[in-house]
């Protein structure tokens, strides 16, 4: 049998890339370490790490079990929230969210939920999908308002994604620019515009269609709030891409509609797959399902 304190050894030596360094973050000493890691060598019956003068480099069997290490840890992480969710004095329900999902998705959801469960405890989170995924994954939030570009979500084992929505990308541009009256338009008739960005992950979007389609992208503004974003478009200080869920019905603004192929976000819910569903995210995911219909 696979010892469990070992698999967090392990993982520490991956993380650290070398005995020593992770000798002192588990308060243990390098030679402690080194007889762990052989404990677990000589019970898999295969090697694990290879030592040199660069480092610690895992074998193909030591990845493995690191990647088993960091499911188990997260498991056990689930666990204790719900041991501490069960045994607490009233039921409890945390949400992580991004920033435009919290502000125009989940309030009616909320209004919704707490209507029908008045007695539960709610936090509520903010954090963008990279952080609040692992947030699901290792308990400290029970559902999670993601979304995604390009490609599928990448969850790891443990976790499930349920669409909602797509949320189509819209062109703003000051009211008064030459293109404003336009039904539509290719992000490529904007070459020469000086963009404003209201997120990192929009802006690589951009930045990897400008690379396709030639053209040098100039970003005047970079924020992490697409509802400044569209005050500085308003001042005429550039373009940009707003996703239809974070457009602010009061920006003086223009907005017009991207040709195709439409860039979109993909908003969902993640939650921690059990084999006894959290009935509270459940009725959270319901009601967030029920805000996007209407």
């Amino acid at each position: 049998m696979i010892d469990v304190q070992r698999l967090r050894i392990l993982r520490a030596v991956a993380e650290h890339g070398s005995f020593n360094r992770a000798a002192a973050a588990l308060l243990l000493t390098p030679s402690a370490v080194s007889q762990h890691i052989a404990s677990l060598e000589r019970s898999l019956g295969h090697p694990v790490a290879v030592r040199s003068t660069r480092g610690v480099t895992l074998t193909e069997p030591g990845r493995l079990l690191v990647e088993a290490a960091e499911t188990i840890s997260a498991e056990l992480d689930q666990v204790r929230h719900e041991i501490d969710r069960l045994t607490a004095d009233r039921p409890r329900l945390t949400v992580a969210t991004f920033t435009s999902g919290g502000r125009r998705l989940l309030p009616a959801a909320l209004a919704r939920f707490v209507a029908v469960h008045p007695d539960v405890e709610l936090t509520v989170r903010e954090a963008e999908p990279e952080t609040a995924v692992p947030m699901v994954r290792t308990g400290s939030a029970d559902l999670a308002l993601a979304y995604h570009f390009d490609g599928p979500l990448p969850l790891r084992a443990g976790l499930d994604w349920t669409p909602l929505m797509d949320d189509p990308l819209w062109l703003a541009l000051p009211r008064e620019h030459r293109l404003a009256g336009r039904d539509s338009l290719d992000l490529a008739e904007l070459a020469a515009e000086r963009w404003v960005s209201g997120c990192l992950k929009t802006e690589a979007h951009l930045r990897r269609y400008a690379e396709r389609a030639s053209f040098d992208l100039r970003v005047a503004a970079s924020t992490t709030d697409y509802f400044f974003a569209q005050t500085l478009v308003a001042a005429g200080v550039g373009v940009a891409l707003i996703p239809q869920v974070s457009l602010a019905p009061d920006a003086a603004v223009a907005l017009v509609r991207i040709g195709h192929p439409r860039p979109a976000r993909h908003i969902g819910v993640v939650t921690p797959r059990r084999r006894r569903p959290h009935p509270y995210a459940r009725a959270l995911a319901s009601a967030l399902a029920g805000a996007v219909e209407r």
